[in-house]
């Protein structure tokens, strides 16, 4: 499929989800957030976490989800409250929402720095820490309820990689962070040459070269089913489900959504320059030469099409896009081939 016709149906598929209608990008106009304002919310939102509820009549009692659950409980629900259950799974270096129906996550979320890539400021290309893939293994999460897992079993011959939401180079900070990487909770299937091996793998370097320029970078990764116009001219999702019994859902596509932050200059290091974008690209695979920019979709058109709340509307009026900040480019580093040099990929041209 000729790079052109992949990139037009994952921006048709966004934008269908939202009845067509594409929002227009963050103004490159450079903005600056003074962290310490209490009239803007500079911190990450909670993603698909509701907010605490406050009772009694002062307003200042404040008491958990689970409790108010508990007490606003209709009568109905009195022999059980049948869900959905999003299971937060706050791991070393990552935190993600399982999704019970489709068994891989709802998202996953990252704090990547320097140092949590065990990389020091002097050397950012250089990696560090004590984790080493060959040491980890897939398996099971043994924390969720025994129906609502994916099992080992259910990658067997499914012509589909086991694919790292979370991908284990994030992790290298420890051994045990980089294991938690593998179970498969944090797993999603996905086209395995062309794609996981290939340019999702560049995407998640690109994220973690982000670093090198910026102090945090926050990453959200979110599998996504998106519709297609069929031949009758009516709108469809339709995806596989492999496993055995059938049960582990194929995303149609996935989303990388970032939020970078870096002071604005040395001499004010309570103001922040915050940049974000969102990348979405197709589970099929993807020719080297398909430029970043081309996946670019905004922000709250993945919010729309996942049902998610990534960013408050303050972060997204106020941030600069990703693409105007640093380079949206990816470097293509065929890892099936080790005697091929990486190859620089532009995808626009560095920002003036």
């Amino acid at each position: 499929m000729p790079s052109s016709a992949i990139i037009h149906a994952a921006c048709f598929a966004v934008g269908a989800v939202v009845g067509g209608g594409v929002v227009s990008a963050v103004s490159s106009k450079k903005r600056q957030i003074p962290t310490s304002s209490t009239s803007v919310d500079t911190s990450v939102a909670r993603v698909g976490v509701p907010p605490i509820i406050e009772i009694g009549q002062s307003g200042d009692a404040k008491i958990s989800n689970a409790v108010a659950a508990s007490t606003l409980m209709p009568p109905v629900l009195k022999y059980g409250h049948p869900g959905p259950v999003p299971d937060l799974l706050v791991r070393k270096a990552y935190t993600a929402a399982y999704d019970r129906r489709l068994r891989h996550p709802a998202w996953t979320a990252e704090h990547l720095t320097l140092a949590s890539l065990g990389k020091s400021p002097s050397q950012p290309s250089s990696g560090g820490g004590s984790g080493d893939r060959s040491n980890s293994t897939f398996t099971e999460d043994e924390s969720l309820p025994t129906m609502f897992r994916a099992k080992l079993q259910d990658y067997f011959r499914s012509g589909y990689d086991r694919g790292h939401m979370v991908p284990a180079a994030d992790a290298k900070i420890s051994q045990d962070a980089m294991d938690e990487t593998f179970i498969l909770s944090n797993i999603a299937p996905q086209v395995g040459a062309g794609f996981n091996r290939h340019y999702w793998a560049y995407l998640e370097d690109w994220c973690r070269r982000l670093t090198g320029s910026f102090s945090d970078v926050y990453v959200f990764t979110i599998p996504l089913y998106l519709p297609r116009k069929d031949a009758d001219g009516k709108s469809r999702v339709t995806y596989e489900v492999i496993g055995s019994p059938p049960n582990v859902a194929v995303p149609t596509h996935f989303a990388k959504v970032v939020l970078a932050s870096r002071p604005a200059s040395p001499s004010t290091p309570d103001v922040h320059e915050i940049s974000t974008g969102a990348f979405v690209l197709p589970n099929a695979i993807i020719p080297d030469e398909a430029p970043l920019e081309s996946f670019v979709i905004p922000v709250d058109v993945v919010e729309r099409a996942a049902g998610l709340t990534l960013f408050s509307d303050a972060i997204k009026a106020h941030s600069k896009h990703i693409c105007k900040s640093t380079k949206c480019d990816v470097v293509v580093r065929r890892f099936d081939d080790a005697q091929k040099r990486p190859e620089m990929r532009r995808a626009i041209s560095a920002p003036k």
